[in-house]
């Protein structure tokens, strides 16, 4: 597909301090000033100063010029208001509030890791030598960013807008309520939902496998128990493992690995899944607030109530 990637999110919070320690601390690296970096994406988060906690602006990669026509007459047709530069298109999505700029970048390029060796019933793989996954030392990395759920005020115009418009293909819906789109071979690197409130649910950040999120979370729990939201866990529907954290904006950060990818579109049948029905396969229920943050009728009214 001519997009191919998330580039770069712009993250706006209360207190750019705090939250920027915070995703160095989950693994991040800061490059610039509010600026943090993956291990294979490069520049993809950065921090600035908002009234609220929110996602302002979402960097979708392109190949050529020839994308960005397409996408800029794709948006007009939706009647949505279109920046266009040498470069990039930029539209703002009403349901979510987000400027999207679609921008000619490289592919993102990702060395292979070898698989975890694992004994299992008749399959004795690993012998006189420990788990190489308890074995390991030094913070853990997240190599890209994966996804951004987002609440929108109004998901189907929403939907459209990235599907339509952007050029977005969608995997899954929730019905009545949820919409995960790629723009890559991810199962998702949105998800719009329905929401009362336009805000950012939660990043997701690529690492190599389950044993990098179990230390990925117990080192951040280390520091701060209350930072625990949920999991360890395995989504239904993108079957990745999960574990999720809180920022101290409030915004939920998400280790992640094993997503389904879907390659040729024509192997892939979407579908329309009931209520809550595909959230988990296994894990701990989700908590009420991971379902309805504790802070979003702060967010309605304008309030600010930050996380922890």
């Amino acid at each position: 597909m001519p997009l191919h990637r998330l580039t770069q999110i712009v993250m706006g919070v209360p207190d750019v301090e705090r939250t920027t320690a915070y995703y160095a601390e989950f693994g991040l690296t800061v490059s610039r000033p509010n600026v943090l970096s993956t291990v294979d994406g490069g520049e993809q988060l950065r921090v600035v100063h908002a009234h609220r906690r929110r996602l302002l602006e979402l960097g979708v990669g392109a190949d050529d010029p020839d994308d960005l026509d397409r996408t800029a007459a794709a948006l007009a047709r939706l009647d949505v208001p279109v920046h266009r530069t040498a470069t990039t298109v930029e539209a703002v999505d009403p349901g979510t509030e987000v400027l999207v700029r679609v921008e000619i970048a490289p592919r993102l390029r990702q060395t292979p890791v070898p698989a975890p060796v694992y004994n299992a019933p008749g399959s004795i793989l690993r012998t006189g030598e420990r788990a190489e996954g308890i074995l390991r030392e030094g913070p853990v990395r997240p190599r890209k960013l994966g996804h951004v759920v987002l609440g929108s005020t109004d998901q189907e115009a929403s939907q459209r807008f990235f599907q339509q418009g952007i050029g977005f293909k969608v995997s899954d819906t929730v019905k009545g309520l949820a919409a995960f789109l790629r723009c890559s071979t991810d199962h998702h690197n949105v998800l719009v939902q329905q929401a009362p409130v336009a805000f950012l649910h939660h990043s997701s950040w690529q690492v190599d496998d389950v044993d990098e999120i179990g230390r990925g979370a117990t080192a951040m729990l280390a520091t701060d128990p209350d930072r625990h939201t949920w999991g360890l866990g395995r989504h239904h529907i993108g079957s990745n493992f999960f574990w999720y954290l809180k920022d101290p904006a409030g915004n939920f950060s998400e280790y992640y690995s094993d997503i389904d990818c879907i390659v040729d579109d024509a192997l892939w049948t979407p579908r329309d899944w009931e209520g809550a029905q595909g959230l988990y396969n296994w894990g701990p229920p989700p908590p009420p607030s991971f379902l309805a943050p504790e802070d979003l009728a702060a967010l309605m009214t304008g309030a600010h109530a930050p996380g922890k």
